[in-house]
């Protein structure tokens, strides 16, 4: 019975939160053609991004992000382009939208198959202490294809980083949960960060007020949205090229202070 308590105490916690912010950024996707540039910009390129990834992620391009019917959607194509054999889009809220403490929402349909790897994420803007982990980053939703009824949170510090083995991960079992629409969540305070998914709460970073290198996120970040083909973690169990092509399909973003 405590053990209920203390769950119905923390999702009345979250909901109560979110009751009290104001809508400081938003994209409703409302409209048709590509990603809004006021608010997006790319990442692109087929380098690996540092995990042995597979894809190009393209600048712009129609066939890898659009936007219509209400909806942003990155598609995922199996396509030899730029001696890389996928594509995807990685889209950002760099400089167009920058946070330091607040909640996202962002509520969005994931693609599925062995090899695919979506996250909803942020990263430091400036960089302040230094390049990755010392400034810092924050994975609101990880999803990878060979585990189909999982999700993922995390954080990375200078401390705290999966390259050391040390990082402090989280997850909540969602059977089909690429069957429809949820809303990943985000919640930033000085004190913590929390993730969850709907009205789940299942991740918690508490600042242990120690140094940067424990908690860098004293200063602002910015939004990404991306799929990943393969790669250290989603491609673990390889990549199942009869997937192709896949999307993901992103209803809103909404960020409150």
């Amino acid at each position: 019975m405590r053990g209920v308590l203390i769950l119905v105490s923390c999702l009345l916690s979250w909901a109560v939160t979110a009751q009290n912010r104001k809508l400081v950024w938003a994209d409703e996707f409302n409209y048709t053609g590509m990603p809004d540039t006021a608010r997006w910009s790319y990442d692109t390129g087929g380098h690996g991004w540092g995990n042995n990834e597979k894809q190009y992620y393209t600048d712009a391009r129609p066939a890898n992000v659009s936007v219509g019917n209400g909806l942003l959607t990155i598609h995922v194509n199996k396509e030899e382009y730029k001696g890389n054999k996928y594509t995807s889009a990685r889209v950002l809220s760099k400089y167009k939208g920058d946070w330091k403490y607040g909640r996202i929402e962002v509520r969005a349909k994931l693609p599925k198959g062995r090899g695919i790897w979506p996250a909803i994420w942020m990263l430091p803007t400036d960089w302040k202490y230094g390049g990755w982990p010392e400034s810092g980053e924050i994975d609101i939703m990880e999803y990878v294809g060979y585990l189909p009824d999982s999700l993922f949170s995390t954080v990375h510090t200078g401390t705290y980083n999966h390259a050391i083995g040390t990082h402090k991960p989280g997850g909540i079992a969602k059977p089909e949960v690429t069957d429809g629409f949820h809303v990943y969540v985000m919640e930033w305070t000085p004190d913590k960060i929390r993730m969850g998914v709907d009205d789940n709460l299942y991740y918690e970073f508490v600042n242990e007020k120690k140094t940067f290198n424990e908690w860098p996120f004293d200063q602002r970040f910015h939004l990404l949205l991306n799929v990943a083909v393969g790669g250290n973690w989603g491609g673990k169990e390889g990549i199942d090229d009869s997937i192709f092509p896949q999307k993901m399909e992103v209803d809103y973003v909404r960020v409150y202070q």
